[in-house]
């Protein structure tokens, strides 16, 4: 963490409340001390002003709620160093926070998984890196019929007392669980994550209308991955994608790589949704930032070559998708102003997981977790926790 103060001029700033042309801001011990309209000679003696080109603009760090690797790591190798890959990686693409997602496996795998992540969350806190914020349990507990990528032999009925267990072994960390909650046992756990304060996500659901309105009644506020691994809208039949449409209470992730979702289909949702109903995840997988070719994903080969991530049955299996790539695509498939792009981002999954007192939007007090970037969208650095994790 970056102790001494330091400030950053002649930049246009997306806060919390307002957009500042000619702006600073101000980071001393990891948070934003202030920041505001640029005078002359705002900075003091004794602070330092980072050098920076002309015509940058300053948002808040973007959260990933739903991401299972990167640069060849991957949450499922259950490793410290394959989550610090990750960590090491994702503030280059303006990404300061995530949560570490796993993927329907074998109980005794995932358990490695799932214990590996919650003692790093608990033990480590690292500079130059993006902070794990959770874990995101997405499986085991699905709907074989809409398992897409997730292995069929490994999904389990939904089940409170094995979730305690697991919850128990990742020391508290699971922040969001993707379920599907017309399977037995489904409304019970629903209404048991809600109780808990954990994110309970529909998502790899056959659910019809009707289940999933009883699913929000139970306390779901959040939907995986939009349109994919979900009944469809049918004009008889709204199934859970209508239900996700219609209903104020469940937010949205969406994967705006124009492969998962067409561009169309995204710009249908946002203007249902809007921006406030919508969070831009990548769904990433390992082979993010590497070349194409052949990765591992959940124990299954996945073939990647021009931005697709496909099994060998040609079912999508993840992606590969940058968050900033997310950020200038939501906005060219649906004509959103950048304030609402960065909603989407960062402001959206900063409230859902109950962070937002201190991430997710450019506030006094918060971390200083921002990113820099050019006229062209690309990141041209980002900051975690007040400090220069990503120079380009």
């Amino acid at each position: 963490m970056n102790e001494k103060a330091f400030i950053i001029e002649n930049i246009t700033i997306y806060a919390e409340r307002e957009t500042i042309l000619n702006g600073y801001i101000k980071v001393e011990h990891g948070k934003i001390q202030s920041f505001g309209q640029a005078n002359h000679g705002v900075a003091q003696d004794h602070e330092a002003v980072y050098p920076t080109p002309d015509n940058l603009t300053l948002l808040p760090g973007m959260i990933d709620v739903h991401i299972h690797g990167a640069n060849g790591a991957d949450t499922m190798d259950a490793t410290p160093e394959a989550l610090t890959v990750m960590a090491e990686a994702l503030p280059k693409e303006g990404t300061t926070s995530f949560l570490a997602t796993t993927i329907t496996q074998d109980s005794d795998l995932l358990e490695k998984a799932i214990k590996n992540a919650g003692d790093y969350i608990r033990s480590n806190a690292h500079p130059r890196q993006a902070e794990v914020l959770g874990i995101h349990l997405e499986g085991p507990f699905l709907n074989a019929k809409r398992a897409g990528a997730q292995p069929p032999h490994a999904i389990l009925d939904p089940n409170i007392n094995l979730f305690k267990e697991w919850n128990e072994l990742a020391q508290g960390t699971i922040k969001l669980v993707t379920l599907a909650p017309e399977k037995e046992g489904g409304r019970d756990l629903v209404r048991y994550l809600s109780e808990q304060g954990i994110v309970a996500s529909i998502g790899h659901s056959d659910a019809t209308f009707e289940e999933v309105i009883e699913a929000v009644e139970n306390g779901a506020t959040h939907a995986t991955h939009l349109f994919n691994g979900m009944r469809g809208l049918h004009h008889r039949e709204p199934g859970v994608v209508g239900a996700v449409l219609l209903s104020d209470h469940l937010k949205a992730e969406i994967i705006a790589d124009g492969h998962h979702v067409r561009p169309e289909m995204i710009k249908l949702a946002y203007k249902q949704k809007r921006d406030e109903g919508m969070i831009l995840i990548t769904d990433a997988m390992r082979a993010k930032c590497l070349k194409n070719g052949r990765y591992d994903l959940g124990g299954q080969d996945v073939y990647v070559k021009d931005g697709k991530a496909l099994l060998e049955n040609g079912t999508l299996a993840g992606s590969v998708l940058s968050m900033n790539d997310a950020l200038r695509n939501i906005q060219a498939y649906t004509g959103c102003t950048l304030e609402s792009a960065v909603k989407m981002a960062a402001e959206n999954p900063a409230k859902q997981l109950g962070v937002f007192d201190r991430k997710g939007s450019i506030a006094v007090g918060k971390d200083a977790d921002f990113i820099l970037l050019n006229e062209d969208g690309d990141v041209v650095m980002t900051f975690c926790k007040g400090t220069l994790a990503y120079s380009r």
